[in-house]
């Protein structure tokens, strides 16, 4: 650690430039730490906005509280702003607060080993550079790796197949044959945009999902202008949005009164848009509603209730270089096939190695499912902190609430190594495995731990990614950093 007239000054490494990384990179520089690099495998800021370029796309949060509490924005479009907006507001935050000099795009990391003596990251990037650093930041987030399953003879196909998060806007879907394969968050966003111009499309879908009302609607001039010149309005009306999605928890406990209501708005407007009763059996969920993704939407229905628009149940058993055969024998044939199939969500930092204390790789640490303090900081390999890690996804609130509580107790963490001219700061394990039980022990009340299939959870059946609480909850945690829960080696 570096140190400037008797004061610390660590050297910061942050991993992505998404929503998670430019908080921490604003937050560290306000709090007077200026020594960081934010690497970016991609060529732009935004993160998942950077990539998710889907006709369709946008946020399932209202978007004056899908931003940060310190840079709020007037003039969104809607309540729920597209895609291209999204990444405009980040791009909008990296340029104003100076991040650029500070962002290596295109630069992925292949690999971080802690060496305990220096007590500092040693950083290697895919194309063999390495640097050392004294605090490793990740904000790689959840959602950044797309899933593909392995399909029997996926690579046969002859006609154009690609993923929803790579999607390839010179490919023209007009008058085009095609296959859509999964039914969630992406799917239902863009499956409306395509439909009107693809000759057909079938959707292959796994188990239907329990879909409410999104409600969405345009600002008007006056309202942009009212929330432009009186701030009050704008932040009663961000916290108005904050309550409003808290008290959802309520829905994510088995069999209480607003679950029952949830799941009464979903069958009402499944029932209003779909008439036909033997769709509307396929598209109606036998799992509790919460415990996958619960969507909201406003057009997937109509889309689906198309005349060029099938719903396909059966199980797909190959690819072939035509199209698509289903475990029932039936081969359909496609110009394109379309996988809405999502992310790898429960490996995280895959597939970048991480080694910390004693050798220990965390892939290894995490075999059974990973887990952190708090969801930011992992036993035995100190100095690294995660933002947006484990068991901090939520099902009912936004998610950079819980970046902004988890960066500010990140600053405090680095605060407190500089102050305290200290080599590094290591979680206790048994705190770490304390806390974690705990939040397990919670997660096994909840809707997530019913038998659907959801990425929010292991193949094992282990909740690795959702919040166990109110927001709430987390930022009272969050609040100061317990050094009594660490090892402080100075």
């Amino acid at each position: 650690m570096t140190t400037t007239n008797g004061a610390a000054s660590p050297r910061i490494a942050i991993l992505g430039a998404g929503a998670s990384g430019l908080c921490a990179a604003i937050q560290l520089q306000r709090a007077g730490f200026n020594n960081f690099v934010i690497y970016e495998k991609t060529d732009g800021v935004a993160g998942t906005w950077h990539d998710n370029t889907y006709p369709g796309a946008a946020c399932d949060v209202p978007s004056h509280f899908y931003s940060y509490s310190f840079e709020p924005k007037s003039d969104w479009s809607h309540k729920y702003s597209p895609q291209s907006e999204i990444k405009a507001y980040f791009e909008h935050c990296a340029s104003k607060y100076g991040l650029s000099p500070h962002i290596r795009f295109n630069t992925e990391l292949k690999s971080a080993r802690f060496d305990e003596p220096t007590g500092k990251w040693r950083l290697t990037t895919a194309a063999g550079e390495e640097e050392s650093f004294d605090v490793f930041v990740n904000g790689c987030g959840q959602l950044n790796r797309p899933y593909i399953p392995d399909l029997a003879g996926r690579d046969s196909f002859r006609g154009r197949a690609f993923h929803s998060a790579r999607w390839e806007h010179q490919y023209d879907l007009t008058g085009k044959r095609v296959a859509v394969i999964g039914n969630g968050a992406s799917a239902i966003q863009f499956v409306p945009r395509i439909a009107p111009v693809v000759a057909e499309m079938c959707i292959f879908q796994r188990s239907p999902n329990w879909i409410v009302p999104r409600g969405d609607y345009a600002y008007s001039i006056v309202a942009k202008r009212v929330f432009s010149d009186v701030p009050a309005v704008r932040t009663i009306y961000r916290w108005f949005f904050y309550w409003q999605l808290e008290k959802n928890f309520f829905a994510f406990r088995p069999d209480t009164w607003l679950a029952k209501g949830f799941e009464k708005a979903a069958r009402d407007h499944l029932e209003a848009n779909i008439k036909d009763p033997d769709l509307r059996r396929t598209l109606t969920p036998d799992y509790p509603i919460g415990c996958k993704r619960i969507l909201i939407d406003d057009e997937f229905y109509p889309a689906l209730a198309r005349p060029n628009v099938h719903v396909v149940t059966a199980g797909i058993d190959r690819i072939d270089a035509d199209g698509i055969v289903t475990a029932d024998g039936t081969h359909r044939q496609f110009d394109a096939i379309i996988y809405a199939t999502g992310f790898d969500t429960t490996h995280f930092l895959a597939p970048m190695e991480i080694v910390g204390v004693g050798g220990k790789s965390l892939a290894e640490e995490w075999k059974s499912g990973a887990e952190a303090y708090l969801g930011i900081a992992m036993a035995g390999f100190p100095n690294l902190f995660m933002l947006y890690g484990p068991n901090t996804n939520l099902g009912h609130n936004s998610i950079i609430f819980m970046i902004e509580c988890q960066v500010r107790y990140i600053v405090k963490c680095v605060k407190a190594l500089a102050n305290r001219h200290l080599r590094y700061l290591d979680v206790k394990r048994d705190e770490m495995e304390r806390y974690n039980a705990a939040i397990q022990a919670e997660l096994a009340r909840s809707v997530w731990a019913a038998g659907c299939h959801s990425w929010y959870k292991t193949e094992s059946g282990k909740v690795t990614n959702n919040w166990s609480n109110f927001t709430v909850k987390y930022w009272l945690d969050t609040r100061e950093p317990d050094l009594a829960k660490f090892v402080l080696a100075s």
